[in-house]
């Protein structure tokens, strides 16, 4: 029988790095999705469900939320619940133990990472896979983000889905990204970049609703295209204003010289909350 796992996360690129990682050491798995706790929710009464990762902050209801209806009105109340978020600082942690969470996992994580906290919880239910993983499909993987994934996904509350098979698709996409260039605006604040392996300071050159542009220093580990990460925005003064998930769309050496340590960034940001869209639309019209 497959694993039943549910994806919850309002960011469709966050739930779809999940689903290729499991999808690489999982033979038998059915993926559920949803795009925040009450959607979640539906899926869970109406579904037998034998795996939960949830992000922490989510529109509508929260992962805690999610959490705490789980282990309090589910019929499903022991289901194993791996809570994912960028909000890693104790206070956190400590509310999502309080709220009966299985695991945490801090983003940005590693497909390792991930993949020794889903095997933890399903050695602890006695779940044993049967056959051989799906080979992974490689760096164009990430073209999940663009076609919602594979058959086998259930999703509930998306509205990021792209029509597929489209030969206008390509031509429409650009139109959007210059429009999106168009919007961006020049914004006088500093970034701290989280990678799964690295962590940047940032100048910010230009930002937008949909993403954020800026120099840094060549570290000693270079993210790649499509790496996550977790962006901690700051305005000029150095306070915190707003901590969005994001993924690598662009890097280029500034200098024509391979021994340059100066680096042009662009991240696209991946949340769907009307509340941080908010704070980035304040953030530039005060900038």
């Amino acid at each position: 029988m497959a694993l039943r796992v549910l994806v919850v996360d309002d960011a469709s690129f966050v739930r779809d790095t999940v689903k290729r990682t499991l999808r690489q050491f999982l033979a038998d798995v059915e993926i559920h999705e949803a795009t925040d706790g009450r959607k979640a929710m539906s899926v869970l009464k109406h579904n037998k469900i034998d795996i939960v990762l949830s992000d922490w902050e989510m529109p509508e209801m929260t992962g805690e939320e999610l959490l705490r209806w789980v282990r309090q009105e589910s019929s499903n109340n022991d289901v194993p619940f791996i809570m994912i978020s960028s909000r890693g600082d104790r206070d956190n942690v400590v509310q999502a133990i309080q709220a009966g969470v299985s695991d945490y996992l801090g983003k940005p994580f590693t497909a390792d990472e991930l993949r020794r906290k889903v095997s933890k919880q399903l050695q602890r239910i006695g779940y044993r896979d049967s056959g051989k993983p799906r080979p992974d499909s490689g760096g164009f993987g990430s073209l999940d983000v663009l076609t919602g994934g594979n058959a086998d996904t259930v999703t509930l509350g998306d509205a990021e889905a792209a029509p597929q098979g489209n030969p206008l698709f390509a031509k429409a996409a650009k139109v959007v990204a210059a429009k999106q260039r168009k919007n961006a605006v020049g914004f006088e604040g500093k970034a701290q970049l989280r990678f799964p392996n690295t962590q940047c300071q940032v100048v910010i050159r230009e930002l937008s609703l949909q993403a954020m542009s800026g120099f840094m220093l060549r570290p000693e580990v270079l993210p790649t295209l499509f790496d996550q990460a977790v962006v901690d925005l700051e305005d000029k003064q150095g306070r915190a204003l707003a901590r969005l998930n994001a993924y690598v769309h662009a890097l280029q050496a500034v200098e024509t010289n391979p021994d340059t340590d100066k680096l042009k960034i662009v991240v696209r940001f991946v949340d769907n909350d009307p509340h941080k869209f908010e704070i980035i639309s304040k953030a530039i019209a005060g900038g």
